[in-house]
């Protein structure tokens, strides 16, 4: 996969969108979406913003397509298997906060944190599309155009200065969720 990943790599903003739509489909590529987008962006920085969207693109059409298979199948999954306390709250829970969750984890690039989970989710759970297919654009295009910027600047400097702040994007990602939870929450009081 690694050789895959390096030789899309190599066709540049059409590259950028096979990746990040075969990733987001659910198959993981070594290195990621957020690596290939900047390592493009330093090696022709005039592509960057084509190669951001259509790493946009990929991304979208890549998750619609998790989304879709998760819908088909996940209700079936969920009703066999989803009637613990704890599974029965997850759902609740993700019914309620469920389009937040897929949010900060597609819009901040933190290894770990699985955006692919909350995107089955949100399928298996009967988010509505285009509600799902909203909020990833909302999540992607800044961060892939935010990559794409970052390696266009600092070029060879780009990965050093996101390994070197990975923290802040953490507490950043933190700070974001819960002024987002805070929102809602004020939001849902105003409507009862």
């Amino acid at each position: 996969m690694r050789k895959l990943a390096l030789w899309l790599q190599a066709f540049g903003p059409p590259g950028a969108f096979a990746i990040s739509l075969i990733d987001s489909a659910g198959i993981p590529l070594p290195g990621g979406v957020d690596a290939i987008m900047v390592l493009t962006a330093i090696t022709n920085p005039g592509l960057a913003t084509l190669s951001a969207f259509l790493a946009v693109v990929g991304s979208a059409i890549g998750c619609m397509i998790l989304f879709l298979i998760a819908r088909k199948g996940g209700e079936v999954y969920l009703e066999r298997h989803a009637s613990s306390p704890l599974a029965l709250k997850f759902r609740a829970w993700f019914g309620r906060f469920g389009l937040l969750t897929v949010f900060i984890p597609a819009l901040v690039p933190i290894p770990g944190l699985p955006v692919k989970v909350f995107v089955l989710s949100a399928g298996a759970l009967g988010v509505r599309p285009r509600s799902f297919l909203l909020t990833i654009l909302a999540a992607r295009a800044p961060r892939y155009f935010g990559l794409a910027f970052l390696g266009a600047q600092l070029g060879d400097n780009a990965l050093p200065w996101l390994t070197a702040h990975a923290w802040h994007l953490a507490v950043f990602s933190a700070m974001l969720f819960a002024a987002l939870y805070l929102a809602v929450k004020r939001l849902d009081r105003g409507v009862e």
